[in-house]
């Protein structure tokens, strides 16, 4: 019952890790399996989906850490399969070549933004931007004090936020904004 209620949001959250669908689907199982293990020294003092999280990024950093020594290169332009295209279909109905492809460039340099975040300030983003958890869930996720949280977080949005100034200050971007 667990895993149908948090496993689409479990590879949604490591969809933002890994860039490859088997990939995330093999952490995703593992996470559940870690948690299932583990059930046994959950203690309530968090929700549940709280420490769900936490061992899913866990298992994704875990991931990391064992390709990085592989040296494999990672993606996040690559991984589409848990994006909302149905939502953006919609969206670029009404717009115009000149939106459409301003939209896209901007999906792409958050994309290449957030890939270029260290591991910390991505998962940070992550849990508050994409997964919505407050401060207080995200500093329990990543077992890192509050300030640390809010300070990761900061970091990252200015990071995505220079990334996007050019795009956003682009004749293009200035035409319709």
């Amino acid at each position: 019952m667990l895993v149908a209620k948090y496993q689409r949001k479990v590879a949604r959250l490591l969809s933002n890790l890994l860039p490859d669908v088997a990939e995330i689907d093999d952490v995703t199982q593992d996470a559940f399996i870690k948690a299932y293990r583990s059930l046994p020294t959950f203690r309530g003092d968090s929700a549940f989906y709280t420490w769900l999280y936490r061992v899913a990024v866990n298992a994704g950093k875990n991931y990391i850490v064992k390709q990085s020594r592989r040296g494999r290169a990672r993606s996040l332009a690559e991984n589409t399969q848990f994006e909302g295209a149905d939502s953006e279909d919609k969206l670029r109905d009404n717009q115009t070549p000149e939106l459409i492809l301003l939209s896209k460039q901007i999906g792409e340099t958050v994309d290449a933004a957030l890939e270029a975040l260290p591991t910390e300030l991505r998962i940070a983003l992550t849990l508050r931007e994409i997964e919505g958890l407050s401060y207080e869930e995200i500093a329990v996720v990543m077992d890192c004090p509050l300030g640390t949280v809010r300070s990761r977080i900061f970091r990252a949005r200015e990071a995505v936020a220079a990334k996007l100034k050019p795009l956003v200050e682009s004749p293009l971007g200035n035409k319709h904004g």
